[in-house]
């Protein structure tokens, strides 16, 4: 596998004519921030702007965005941005790119765009829209774009073939073979043999559940274990799922009426994206089965399903509320909690600890670990061998995944017969140039976090991240000193105060006389020290002798002024 893009920063070669240069802005490495761009003959092509959702690493973040600088001077080039399906990964960066800039078209399948149309009516966006359906051809600008249909876990989502006079690359988006969906729709596998009979010059897949032998279980099995669970429950059912995961509400819906329960969707997205899918027809609604959640306490709790955002974890989603006891659907003894969704790597402790509080309040919790209540929408390594030996691509790059799925991919790409050199394991920024239908990286360009934090958007560095980190797991100490600088004497001080460390300040006494011994020979030698110099005296000194003790690093605020 050629990993050329790892081991060091190299700036590309100008983009020559006749070649298509694709760089990954996000995806690569990690489970979220899917986006890609696509570049020849001076036009740009944008495929997904998606999200990743923050990690404890990261406190106070609300989200990581793709970094846009790359084409953020050059958005007058972009002649499209293809949107393969409706999840927040794929879709959720969009109001943010179209900050820059409104009137960048927006390609994608009836459901993908309305729901990204009604989060950009919250941003007060209104943007320019091209529906497609699968088989559908279209023509933006050098690229000719060709859309197949895919099965996932949202419906209508699609695969996209670009054709260009570099040669042809097939995106997959996110996909699975499920061969008996919920809405009958599967991956058009007549579609990927014509493709692959045309030549499929660099195939762009789906990686998630590569490292996952055999083929991913049919949506169709949950039906029937949500059903029976549901017999089993006398009190309150809380199911939490992904608020764009209509298949599985469907079922849901289905357990409940059969069960003559009421069903309340809990969350803002949930009731948007529902409320969305009934109207375009995605979601059968039963009748007089949804209830409003102001009355839901008015029902008995035997008649009560809460289908509720908050699956991992996030912490102010519904189901993190009503695990904290701050939320109007008080949890307690009898009541049934079902996790219906997957672990993304990096949220395991944020969904624990939901758990945790659910099981304190006296809740049954059912979840992936414990029953068949989720499936993925992503195909395992037993499909994706089925696509390399369908498809027949001349190279292949691994998307969508963690470090260690990408790999994976990659190997069962090798076993298909591509040849190692073949498969290109890229990172974000990588950048990729297409010639004459052979793929190669040539260089990366710089692809950082952009953190979305409260109103800022890219203010928060990883600096700033560092910090916030240190003042919650280490405290921090501040001290005010007062010098003369004419005699060279602490006049006043050190006045030492610390949160978040454990001790009582008196504690700080001790070193109190070494600070201003210190202080004092720092002014001795040199009578021209700055303010800085001297706070910096005063943060070796104490920070010497707090790790030192007590074997923690908090942070230090000094404050040196003079008399």
């Amino acid at each position: 596998m050629s990993e050329a893009a790892r081991s060091a920063l190299v700036d590309p070669p100008p983009l020559e004519p006749g070649t298509l240069r694709i760089v990954p802005l996000g995806g690569l490495g990690e489970i979220g921030r899917n986006m890609a761009v696509f570049e020849i003959a001076g036009k740009l092509l944008i495929v997904d702007c998606g999200v990743l959702f923050p990690e404890e690493t990261q406190p106070g973040v609300d989200l990581v965005l793709p970094d846009f600088s790359y084409i953020e001077d050059r958005l007058d080039d972009v002649v499209g941005l293809v949107l393969t399906h409706g999840h927040e990964d794929h879709i959720g960066a969009v109001p943010y790119l179209l900050r820059h800039k409104a009137d960048i078209p927006l390609i994608g399948s009836q459901l993908t765009l309305a729901l990204i149309e009604a989060k950009l009516q919250e941003h007060r966006i209104r943007p320019y829209t091209l529906t497609v359906t699968e088989g559908q051809i279209e023509r933006l600008g050098p690229f000719e774009c060709e859309f197949i249909a895919v099965n996932h876990s949202i419906p209508d989502a699609l695969a996209v073939f670009i054709r260009t006079a570099a040669g042809t690359v097939l995106h997959t988006g996110d996909f699975k073979m499920d061969q008996l969906p919920l809405d009958g729709r599967i991956t058009d596998l007549r579609a990927f043999a014509r493709l692959g009979e045309e030549g499929v010059d660099l195939l762009m897949v789906d990686s998630t559940n590569a490292d996952v032998p055999g083929f991913t279980t049919a949506e169709r099995e949950i039906g029937p274990v949500l059903e029976h669970l549901f017999g089993k429950v006398s009190k309150r059912i809380i199911v939490a799922s992904f608020s764009s995961h209509i298949h599985r509400v469907q079922q849901v819906l289905d357990a409940a009426h059969a069960h003559g329960r009421f069903v309340c969707f809990a969350g803002r997205s949930m009731v948007r994206n529902m409320t969305i899918a009934a109207r375009l027809g995605y979601l059968r609604v039963p009748e007089s089965i949804l209830v409003d959640i102001k009355n839901v306490d008015d029902l008995p709790d035997d008649r009560v399903v809460l289908m509720s955002t908050g699956s991992q974890g996030e912490p102010m989603a519904a189901l993190s509320r009503m695990a904290n006891g701050d939320h109007r659907i008080t949890v307690g003894p009898g009541d049934t909690v079902i996790l219906a969704s997957s672990l993304i790597p990096g949220n395991e402790n944020a969904v624990f600890r939901v758990i945790n509080g659910l099981l304190k309040l006296g809740a049954d919790v059912v979840h992936k670990g414990n029953a068949k209540v989720h499936v993925s929408g992503h195909a395992a390594a037993g499909e994706l061998l089925y696509c390399y030996n369908i498809l027949t691509p001349r190279q292949v790059m691994p998307v969508h995944g963690e470090t260690r799925h990408l790999i994976a991919n990659g190997r069962l790409a090798e076993q298909t017969g591509i040849p190692a050199d073949n498969v290109l394991l890229a990172d974000d920024g990588s950048v990729i140039d297409l010639v004459d239908g052979a793929a190669r990286i040539v260089g990366a360009v710089e692809c950082g976090f952009v953190y979305v934090d409260g109103a800022s958007i890219g203010e928060i560095t990883d600096a700033d991240l560092k910090d916030r980190r240190i003042l919650g797991e280490e405290g921090f100490i501040s001290i005010i000193t007062v010098v003369n600088r004419t005699t060279g004497k602490v006049v006043s001080g050190p006045d030492i105060h610390a949160r978040g460390f454990a001790e009582d300040d008196s504690v700080f006494d001790e070193i109190k006389p070494t600070l201003n011994a210190a202080l004092e020979e720092a002014v001795r030698i040199n009578k021209d020290h700055t303010t800085y110099q001297l706070q910096q005296v005063v943060r070796r000194t104490i920070g010497t002798w707090v790790n030192r003790r007590y074997r923690r690093r908090p942070m230090i605020i000094p404050v040196v002024l003079e008399a």
